[in-house]
Parts: C-alpha cells; structure tokens; sequence
C-alpha cells in the first residue's frame, strides 16, 4: 500500500512530512485552493529525497505552465484534477508518471475511463465535489466493485484515522495506495505530524 500526502504548503511541514517516508507528496497549483504552493522556493523541492515522487497537482491548466513547472521544480509526477483529456495526459506521460483523478459519486460511469488506458499511470478516485477535492467527505468505497480496468489506482476523499482501519475490507486488485489530505492538518495545507504518523503506522501494519 503506497501513501501520498497531498496539500503540503510550508517548508518547514515539508520536511517533516518527508521525514516519514511516505511515497508520494503531493503539491497543489491551483490558485482557487487553499494549499496553493505559489510561493514555495524551490530550494525546498529540490531538497527532497530522490524516493519520494514528488507531484504537481494541476486542474485544467495550460500544458505548457504544467510543463515549465515539472521543469523548474523537478517533478516526478502531476495529479491532474480538472477535465484534461487522454491526449493531454499522454503528452504528459512522456514526460512524468500521470495521475488521472476523477471525482466519484453512486452514478460514476466507469467506461468514460477506457479511454484513458495506456495514457496514464494510475487513476485517483477521489470524493465528487465541486472545488476538485480537498473535501474532507468520503464516498461509498461499493462503487469500487464497478471498476474492471487493470490501472493501478489510489483511494482518496476524506480518509481519516477514523476509517484507515476499513481499507483493509477493500480487495480489489488494483488499489495501489491512499492519498491523505485534508482530515490529517492542523490547517490548509499545514500537516499534523502526528496523525501522520499514526496514520502510517496503521497503513503499514495491514
């Protein structure tokens, strides 16, 4: 089980974060987001250890900006949260590892997905919201059961230390890893070390 820690913003939090280990980090330029990393030097970046994917997280925006980012920062991979298209996320892939997220609800039509095979490298099922995740609201894990692709996918949307425990009862054979966000910070984009640690502990004892 892979774990990524999502809506990091102060350096300071950063290097704690990365400090545990986790797999993945993710970094959010989306000016509409409270975790938006704008100001973030890019000595901080640059500083990570080299097995941490570190993940530009993007919604709808201009290739070339996504392009000249994973450049200045050295990223390993981007999140893209908005309706970028297979073609899209292909070109990037050439580049990066291409995380594909889709917001789920009980209506979520799986088949718009096939689309994306071989374009990208792992899907994000996140909750359905309006603002692009960052919700802190979790969806019925049951429309899993729906997905057929063999994409390697991560669990994301309100993951808590109240249901980590239950990720267990998911065997579906292509979830890879769980994002954790919002129900893990002390405020926007300011990580609380602690649950994070508990939050580990647990994933890794599964």
């Amino acid at each position: 089980m892979k774990i990524k820690v999502c809506g990091l913003r102060e350096a300071g939090n950063i290097e704690a974060v990365a400090a545990l280990k986790p797999d993945f980090m993710g970094f959010i330029w989306y000016a509409q987001s409270p975790r938006y990393v704008y100001r973030l030097p890019e000595t901080v970046l640059r500083s990570l250890p080299a097995n941490i994917i570190k993940t530009a997280v993007f919604v709808n925006e201009h290739i070339d900006i996504v392009r000249a980012l994973i450049h200045q920062f050295d990223f390993n991979a981007v999140q893209l949260h908005g309706q970028e298209s297979p073609e899209y996320c292909a070109e990037l892939k050439q580049e990066v590892q291409v995380l594909k997220a889709f917001g789920l609800d009980e209506y979520f039509d799986f088949e718009q997905l096939k689309a994306y095979v071989g374009k990208v490298d792992y899907f994000l099922f996140d909750t359905k919201t309006e603002k692009h995740g960052g919700s802190g609201r979790i969806f019925n894990w049951d429309v899993l059961n729906e997905y057929d692709l063999d994409v390697p996918f991560f669990l994301s949307g309100g993951l808590s230390l109240d249901n980590l425990a239950e990720i267990k009862n998911i065997k579906h054979p292509a979830l890879y890893g769980v994002d954790l966000n919002s129900r893990f910070e002390t405020a926007p984009g300011i990580k609380s070390i602690e649950k994070l640690k508990q939050a580990f502990a647990l994933l890794k004892s599964q």
